[in-house]
């Protein structure tokens, strides 16, 4: 078993619980070194963590000949050049999502991808979970027949870091950081779950607004969009809805019934046909990132496929800048 020794760069929150532990529980594989531009930062996740080494160069991580294998965590403005970095080094590279900050930047890495022959995964770690692989086996059982529709209505209130001054708001508010505003960091999960259960959206078109004025980026989003079998979809997006406004739903219509999930919430799948409603409820792991990473090692160590690519992941960029008006 080829033994996998990753190098992290960045070590911000996502690495604390979702990710990070879990690079040391598939086996033949274990986190080397870590880097944060932040001493402090990058010292301290070492020693918690108990990491071998710490860097505050992107490079000096690369090149450390001890580690072979690369995650990226950090805001999207940077994974298209720390991607591209490592794949030049022969490194093969998992990346938080999204991919990039644009599609332009997505198509960069998947050309590099392809001239080097070194692989690059995405962290869209919920087409592995249990949760959503049983609504995908509901809707591929036929249990609520010909899918004819799909609708995602999303709103949450304001954050509290929402009502910073400009020059503190969070770098998901910052779309030269970011990409776009709140709609460029939750969406791509929701648009993923439907490209991997639907296929592909071929066309896409969406109206933005920003209606409380707490930030420059976008808090309003009406969508429409178009998948490759023909079916039709929309989507609402609302970042400073009025807490009894708060949604978070995934609705499939269908010829037999009608499913409806959520993405964020985990909350009980539902199922409504005309044999009556049943409501699912389906455990995830602890680290929720554990079955996309095994999946990613297993592919490494040439004992398995992950199909969380780099160019099944830029379809979502290419929406998301569709319905932006980025394209």
């Amino acid at each position: 078993m080829k033994p996998i020794s990753w190098g992290f760069i960045g070590c911000g929150e996502v690495t604390e619980k979702k990710s990070g532990p879990a690079f040391n529980e598939v086996p033949g594989s274990h986190v080397e070194a870590v880097m944060s531009r932040n001493e402090g930062k990058a010292r301290s996740y070492a020693e918690r963590h108990h990491v071998p080494k710490w860097y505050t160069d992107a490079q000096e991580l690369i090149d450390d000949p001890e580690v072979n294998a690369i995650y990226i965590a950090t805001p999207p403005s940077s994974h298209a050049t720390f991607a591209i970095m490592a794949m030049l080094a022969g490194k093969p590279v998992y990346v938080e999502k999204p991919l990039a900050a644009s599609y332009e930047d997505c198509a960069r890495i998947n050309r590099i991808s392809q001239q080097t022959g070194v692989p690059c995964f995405v962290a869209y770690y919920r087409r592995y979970l249990p949760y959503f692989q049983r609504v995908k086996r509901i809707i591929d059982g036929g249990v609520i027949g010909n899918i004819t529709n799909v609708q995602i209505r999303f709103s949450v209130p304001p954050r509290d870091l929402d009502y910073s001054q400009t020059t503190s708001l969070p770098w998901r508010l910052q779309p030269d950081i970011a990409g776009g505003g709140y709609f460029y960091d939750l969406a791509p999960h929701q648009l993923d779950i439907l490209q991997e259960l639907f296929g592909i959206i071929t066309r896409a078109h969406g109206y933005c607004a920003n209606r409380a004025h707490l930030y420059q980026a976008e808090d309003s989003i009406s969508a429409c969009f178009f998948f490759e079998n023909g079916m039709p979809g929309s989507g609402s997006w609302c970042f400073v809805g009025h807490q009894s406004a708060r949604e978070d739903c995934v609705e499939v219509v269908g010829e037999k019934g009608m499913l409806t999930f959520s993405v964020f919430d985990y909350a009980p799948i539902q199922v409504v046909t005309s044999e009556g409603h049943t409501s699912i409820r389906v455990p995830n792991p602890s680290y929720v990132q554990l079955p996309i990473i095994q999946s990613v090692i297993e592919d490494l160590q040439g004992i398995g496929s992950c199909s969380a690519t780099s160019v099944s992941a830029t379809p979502v960029n290419w929406v998301m800048d569709r319905i932006l008006g980025k394209l």
